[in-house]
């Protein structure tokens, strides 16, 4: 297994932030930033040196209007995931009583399979202006931020849920499927790792001369002029498409394995391992929102006080 972050000192969460800082309309400001002599106050995030590179990247996601467009997207899709749930478990918990033909359930499989290639395509079209939020989503909570392989859910946990519903007897799999379900096991990892290496050489590429280049540039040059565009342009753009090509290929390794779980499932199979996956999806969902809310009310007692 090659690491994910290799022996570098620079931090890929910092590099992020310093990406969404070289790219952002406030830049000049803070190239050039008011003389001490000016009477009129400084731009807050000047006035505290303590401020992180990390902190404002965050105040800069936050008035981003692609990530409020697809914060407001990701909470419509999730209000709807919540209802197809609803769906697959009431046909799971109902399948001696209300008995589902298998072009039936095919159907109700096939909309959740819709459901969520919807997701992807929107995710594409929007990470095309700006492939850099996908990384640190700030419309996940902690908990799910936390649960994040590349810009999304790790693939190779699908098949530890498969593992969990086989234990409980809930999928009763045979011999040619586990067999089978194995095979697509090793060929997801080795998909995996493909992913893990490709994003490494991009954290290399991250740290390489023109890059610290660029660094210099924003933090020491009041005049950078043409010399900074020049290479802030070349250099930028390279690293973003390259983040953006890893975040396509962990996404089709995503897509590719729920495809290769579902093609060697029964439909009735099928629906309740989807009512499983989206059940945990969920739940982090919920459970971080809960935690993020207490922690919230914790720190304004505190300030109260």
């Amino acid at each position: 297994m090659h690491p994910i972050t290799p022996p570098h000192t620079v931090s890929l969460r910092v590099l992020f932030s310093f990406l969404h800082l070289v790219t952002s309309p406030h830049l000049p400001h803070l190239i050039n930033p008011p003389s001490p002599f000016h009477t009129h106050t400084p731009p807050h995030f000047l006035t505290h040196s303590t401020h992180s590179l990390t902190h404002f990247s965050s105040l800069l996601l936050m008035a981003n209007p692609v990530v409020v467009r697809f914060s407001e997207f990701y909470e419509n899709w999730t209000g709807k995931l919540e209802d197809i749930l609803q769906q697959l478990l009431q046909v799971s918990s109902q399948r001696t009583e209300v008995v589902k033909t298998e072009q039936e359930l095919q159907a109700l499989v096939s909309t959740v399979t819709s459901h969520l290639k919807e997701y992807y395509t929107t995710k594409w079209g929007i990470a095309h202006d700006n492939v850099l939020i996908f990384f640190s989503p700030p419309w996940l909570n902690p908990l799910e931020n936390a649960q994040l392989w590349m810009t999304g859910w790790k693939p190779s946990t699908v098949f530890r849920q498969v593992e969990n519903l086989k234990k409980g007897n809930v999928l009763v799999m045979t011999e040619e499927q586990e067999k089978k379900m194995e095979e697509l096991k090793m060929k997801i990892k080795m998909e995996e790792e493909k992913v893990e290496r490709e994003m490494e050489r991009q954290q290399v590429a991250m740290a390489d001369r023109r890059m610290v280049q660029l660094s210099k540039l924003t933090s020491r040059a009041r005049s950078a002029g043409s010399e900074m565009d020049s290479v802030a342009e070349v250099a930028v753009k390279e690293v973003l498409a390259g983040l953006e090509r890893v975040m396509k290929a962990s996404d089709c390794v995503r897509l590719k394995t729920l495809k290769g779980v579902l093609d060697l499932l029964t439909p009735m199979q099928s629906v309740d391992f989807l009512a499983a996956n989206i059940t945990t999806l969920l739940r982090f969902n919920q459970w971080g929102k809960k935690k993020k809310d207490m922690a919230g009310t914790v720190l304004n007692a505190n300030q109260e006080k």
